[in-house]
């Protein structure tokens, strides 16, 4: 059993260390192409902290894009970048579209990034009272990875404030295979330069290499709790939700994008089978055009 878990974990690591290299998204510029809509970017106190957004949009329907953990996937941890083609195509009509930057991550420093075991309620909290601080009466949710489960968490605990969902690459626990991939990522002098020079370039290495040491540990700390990171949150999401996966995703196996599947009622699961765990920037038109027709 271990060995056949160990083939797996050496393949998706494999693909790990390039799944980004021929699609590393770079924003071209600030300025939304749609209906010349530009993107206006600040910071606002939330909970105690100053957290930094970036919005576009003229619609009534807003969309928060919720990302992944810094450097995951070769991106910054900020609204900006991991979610460049969201930002810059979806329709502007349509939605208003705000991208943010959790605390620790991004712009959103200080304070920073720490991981006590109510990290992702913590962020959920943060990320509701951002758009209630923005004025918005109700929210849908993208949540990417990390944004994935904090958008799962936010939809369980405040159900008549989010609208609809769309997450992928999210898992509700974690189990011996996704602790081997994780820490097949720990020590990020190991990463490839293509992926972690943006992220030095940002965070500086200290801060960057450490962040990733201690989201390994945070991580695995729900590997044995009863409920890992939000298994018994799933019942209770009430809005239509659209779990997507890649099929070829290196980080999260297929049996977590099931397991949220089968647990949040009404769910719907569209799988990608060429994805990756970068599916919305590698085939960024296919997730636009999905993501704006469920939440219609």
């Amino acid at each position: 059993m271990m060995a056949a878990v160990g083939h797996r974990v050496v393949q998706r690591l494999r693909f790990l260390r390039c799944a980004l290299k021929p699609e590393t998204y770079v924003p071209a510029a600030r300025t939304a192409a749609a209906f010349s809509t530009s993107v206006t970017s600040a910071k606002v106190a939330v909970n105690g902290v100053h957290l930094h957004y970036q919005r576009t949009g003229e619609g009534n329907h807003a969309v928060l894009l919720l990302p992944g953990m810094l450097g995951l996937e070769g991106f910054n941890g900020s609204g900006e970048t991991d979610f460049g083609p969201q930002i810059k195509n979806l329709n502007k009509k349509l939605f208003t579209v705000v991208a943010w930057d959790p605390r620790g991550y991004g712009h959103s420093r200080p304070p920073d990034r720490d991981f006590p075991v109510d990290f992702f309620e913590r962020d959920a909290q943060d990320a509701v009272d951002l758009m209630k601080m923005l004025k918005f009466k109700k929210v849908s949710l993208l949540g990417w990875s990390d944004g994935g489960i904090t958008a799962l968490i936010a939809a369980a605990k405040h159900p008549s404030y989010i609208h609809k969902m769309v997450i992928w690459g999210a898992n509700a626990y974690v189990t011996e295979e996704d602790e081997m991939i994780y820490q097949g990522i720990r020590d990020v002098s190991k990463w490839s330069e293509k992926i972690r020079k943006p992220l030095e370039t940002l965070y500086g290495y200290d801060y960057f290499a450490k962040t990733c040491e201690k989201w390994v540990d945070g991580i695995k700390q729900f590997k044995h709790l009863p409920d890992g990171i939000c298994r018994h949150l799933l019942p209770l999401v009430q809005c239509p939700t659209l779990i997507v996966h890649g099929e070829k995703d290196p980080m999260i196996p297929r049996f977590h994008a099931d397991f949220i599947h089968e647990h949040v009622r009404g769910s719907r699961l569209h799988l990608m089978p060429e994805g990756k765990h970068n599916l919305h920037l590698r085939f960024a038109k296919e997730f636009n055009e999905l993501a704006e027709d469920f939440l219609q």
